[in-house]
Formats: C-alpha cells, structure tokens, sequence
C-alpha cells in the first residue's frame, strides 16, 4: 500500500522538531502494517483554522491523482482545526479512494471526524478566548497585549508579559515624523527622506506612505499609534477569517467597546504636537472627499480596472500601480523611493498590448497540439477506469437484485417480520444509487479540454471581451479576463525607452474559458457542465497541469512597447 505523511504545527513558538517527531510516530506505524511511505507533507509555523496551507492543498490536489492510497498524521487536528474542512477532506479522500489513518485511532471514520473534529474546533474557540482574556489583563495593567510598536523595547526585567520602555534612537524618529507632518510634509515624502538617509523602519524594513498614514479607523500606521501619546488603546477591530480565501479581515469595533489605559510613562509625543497632526490629517481627509477633488485617493481605488493588483515591477518585485491619470508607476519608488525604476505605461497600452499577447501567443498551435493530445491519452484512461467501474455496479446490482426477490418470496410465503421493511428500503436505496452516474461529468469536462476548435474559439471570445471592456457588461469581462492571468512582470528595456512585459497565464483556465465561449455560442458538439475547472482544481503554474502534461507553465511575451509587433514567446 502507497502511504503519505502530512504533519503540521502551528506557530514559531512551538518546536521545529515537532514536525520530525509526528513523521517518525506516523512511519513506525506504517512500517508495522507493511505501507510504503512515498512521500511527506508537512505545514510549518501554519494554523490549522484554515484549510488553505500549501501543504494541505498538494496533499489534496495529489489525492485527485491517485498518487497514494493512504493518508497518514498524528491525530485529526493535525489536518485541521475545523469540522468543516476534516469533514471535507475525508470526503475528498473517499471520493478518491483514499483511506484516512491516524496510529491512536487506526482508520477514521465518519464518527472519528464528527467527534475529534468538534472537540478541535471547540478546543480553537477556547484557545481564542483564554488568548483575549490573557490580552485584556495585560492592557489593565498597563503592558502591550501585542506587537512591539516601532519607538519602544521590551522593558529591562520584563518576563515576556508586555513590558515596554521607549528605545531613544526610535523615539526621536517618531517625534521627527510627527514634526514633518504637522508642518506640512506628505507620508510620501517623510517616508523617502527616511530611506535615503538609511533610516529603518519597523521590522527592519524601509519606510512606505502606508507605514506612516495607515487606516485611521483602525488605528493602524504610525501616525495614528496613540501609544505615542501615552495611551493604550485596544479591542479596536475584530478579527474573522474569509471562509472563501482564509485571509484574516478586520472589522473596526465601536468606540465603546475599546478599552483605553492611560500609560503617561511611554509618552513620546506631546499633546500640542499630537492634536496638530491629527487636524491635518482630517483635513487631508475632507479635501479627498470633496466632489470637485479630480484625483482623490478614493476615487483611484473605487475603478477597477482591467489589470489592477496583477502587475509588479521587474526591478524590485513591488507592485506596478496607478500613479496618475490612466498611467501605472512602480509603487516602491513612488511611495518609499528605494527602486529606480522609472518607468511608466499608461493604461491603455498596457492592456492592449495583454489582450493581443494573449490572442497570439498563449494558445501556440504546439503547446495547444500538445495540450490536447495529452487530455485524449487522460480521457482514455478514464474511459477504462469507467469500463471497470460500470462492471463492478452491475455485479453489484445483480447482488442487490438477488436479495430483494429472496425478501419478496419470503413474504408471499408469509415469513413477513417487521425488521424486513426497514432491510428492503436499505436495500432498494442502495440499488437506486448504484444508478447514480457520477463519471459523467469528468468525462464530459475532458471532451470539452479536449476539443480540436478551442484554440480559435477561445481568439473570438477574447475580441468579444475587448469590444464590451467599455459597455455595460464591462465588469464580467474583466472577471473573466483575469481569471487567466496571474501576474505580469513590467521591466526597463535595456538600451531602449518602453518596457518589457513578462505575462505569467495558466492555459488550464484559458481552455476552461473557451469551454465557457462555446457555451455561449451553442456549439451543438460541446458539452459544458458547471465544473470545467475540476480537473485543475488547485493548481498554480507549478501546479497539477505542469506535472502531469509537461507542458511549460510560463509563457513569456516581451517587447518594447513602443512597436506593438514585437512579441517573443
């Protein structure tokens, strides 16, 4: 029997080695009953409150391809904290014939993940109110339930329970900082001044407009750290994870539900100093929120336009934003000022020059030859697994066939007992879903990926999509747009004006548009179900498509912007 591994801690508090002592538990029992460990999977330093660690997610995606036959771990709360999604993976796993093992409890079943799955979620809630009971008696007395915010140092003697005393050196560039402001400095100029004369900042790292500006009903960003003004603050947000991402949002709380403590002995800033910054920045505030205000922030994040969030620069990895009218800059220069990168592209160009790169270049006729080729070879396979599958079903029908005529001739000969009803409605439950097809749907998405016309019917839907990028229905154009790229890396051309665009796409969601395109347009001889992407699910561009198809999960398209022509694979 082929047997995996998963193993996972949650935080850097606890032991590294606390992953090799959950493999070494979980191989001994492997080697006692004869399994052959092929792989392991381990999740360092990650909760177990969410279910999206890459880990747990390749365990998943390479249970769909009947890599293994068993899944091993220390205990149920290793592989979640949450019912929800051990109950989930135990029925991803049964679904693909994967058994599910743990050496206290042998094979888990459904009882197994009802009970452990609750207590775990249970025991996570506990944790989480035991950690804010723990939180709020620090703020009662006076200690950080936290961080260590930028200007302080754990207190000399302090046994790790949130003592705090100002560090000089930091405290001064606080005072500096608030001093700027108040007179009349931008977030974004401090904060370039500061990097230029090699000034760090929190962590380490360099200053950045939303260091210092943050959000100010939250109280986040230094210039709203009412620590500086000796005054602990906190309960004001809340915290709850997206059930659909597992990222953690916060929600600010209501001013009365904040718990406030005066600690004059932190004081950094005094109280002149703080109420003037604090004026400028309600009216900085005001003035983005007038009507007449042609280039307020708010309205700059309030468009969304096509390529928004997808492109980084080349030089630094930072992020290619909005920096004017209609034009895209590289935000680590404008906002901390440590990249040189001085590039910019409007955003016209930029979009014109993604939708042609991926009319022309992501659906190559090799790579799509190849691609198709590849799904025909997994079709056949899957197509002899159903052959095998519909024999056991009528085997099983025939069985199942057998006993309720048995049951039947018991009762015309007047051996009725009342324990035979309940028997044949569990048998004839049983029969009915025998006849359930659930290999059809996989089929049918295969024949879809498969089919010989996508590459052209996918070019037609993307010049339908440049055409309503300004209609009404401009905001489903852009959804599907996207879905087919990942990032786009923008680069100086060396010994040119212009930029080089690096386009990172996953072809799987490209052919999975098609499919998409061809339902629109009736295509007689397509067949489109709603989970054309479950062939995928999971994969990135190292993902499950690269591994099985050997097919390149990057495709490249540069050129100098200035020639639309100049596009190299």
């Amino acid at each position: 029997m082929r047997a995996v591994i998963y193993a996972r801690y949650s935080s850097d508090l606890q032991r590294a080695a606390s992953i090799e002592d959950q493999i070494e538990v979980c191989r001994r029992y492997a080697a006692e009953r004869g399994w052959t460990i092929i792989r392991t999977y381990a999740d360092a330093a990650i909760s177990g409150a969410s279910r999206f660690r890459p880990a747990f997610q390749n365990l998943l995606a390479d249970a769909g391809r009947k890599l293994f036959d068993i899944v091993l771990c220390e205990a149920v709360d290793r592989l979640g904290r949450r019912l929800a999604d051990t109950a989930d993976l135990q029925d991803r796993l049964s679904f693909h014939g994967v058994k599910l093992f743990t050496p206290s409890l042998g094979e888990v079943t459904q009882i197994h993940v009802a009970v452990m799955g609750m207590m775990a979620q249970m025991a996570l809630k506990d944790l989480g109110e035991k950690t804010r009971r723990g939180q709020l008696g620090r703020v009662l007395k006076g200690k950080s339930p936290g961080g260590l915010a930028y200007g302080y140092r754990v207190a000399a003697g302090d046994d790790g329970r949130g003592g705090r005393e100002i560090d000089p050196g930091e405290a001064d560039t606080v005072r500096r900082i608030f001093r700027e402001f108040a007179a009349g400095a931008s977030p974004d100029a401090i904060a370039k001044r500061l990097n230029k004369e090699s000034i760090s900042g929190p962590g380490g790292r360099p200053w950045s407009n939303t260091t210092l500006r943050g959000q100010a009903d939250r109280g986040t960003g230094l210039l709203n750290n009412s620590l500086y003004r000796g005054v602990l603050e906190w309960n004001r947000c809340s915290y709850v994870k997206d059930p659909r991402t597992g990222r953690r949002i916060a929600r600010p709380n209501p001013q009365e539900s904040w718990e406030v403590q005066a600690v004059p002995h932190l004081r950094i800033i005094d109280e002149s100093l703080w109420n003037t910054a604090k004026a400028r920045q309600e009216a900085m505030r005001a003035t983005l929120k007038r009507p007449d205000t042609s280039n307020a922030l708010n309205e700059l994040h309030r468009a969304r336009f096509l390529l928004s969030g997808l492109m980084r620069c080349g030089c630094c990895g930072g992020g290619y934003t909005i920096i004017g009218k209609d034009r895209y800059g590289c935000a680590a220069r404008r906002q901390k000022g440590t990249c040189d990168n001085t590039r910019t592209i409007s955003r016209q160009e930029i979009e014109a020059r993604v939708l042609d790169g991926l009319k022309e270049r992501l659906l190559a006729p090799d790579l799509v030859a190849e691609f198709i080729k590849t799904m025909q070879d997994e079709l056949a396979a899957l197509r002899r697994e159903r052959k095998a599958e519909d024999a056991r079903r009528t085997r099983k029908r025939a069985e199942i066939d057998r006993k309720i005529s048995g049951m039947m001739r018991a009762i015309e000969d007047g051996l009725y007992e009342p324990s035979m009803k309940d028997r044949l409605k569990a048998l004839q439950n049983e029969r009915k879903a025998l006849d359930v097809d659930d290999g059809e749907t996989a089929e049918a998405e295969l024949t879809i990926l498969s089919h010989p016309n996508l590459p052209e019917l996918y070019r037609r839907k993307v010049e339908q999509l440049e055409a309503v990028l300004e209609g009404p229905d401009r905001a489903e154009a852009i959804d599907l747009i996207r879905s087919m790229i990942a990032r786009i890396d923008l680069r100086p051309r060396e010994g040119a004006k212009g930029l080089d665009a690096i386009l990172h796409g996953d072809l799987a969601a490209i052919l999975a548009a098609c499919a998409g395109a061809a339902q629109k347009e009736n295509a007689p001889d397509l067949a489109v179900t709603g989970r054309q992407l479950s062939v995928v699910a999971g994969a990135g561009f190292n993902g499950w498509h690269k591994r099985a198809f050997g097919i390149p999960a990057r495709l490249l398209v540069s050129g100098e912007f200035e020639d639309a022509e100049q596009f190299a694979a």
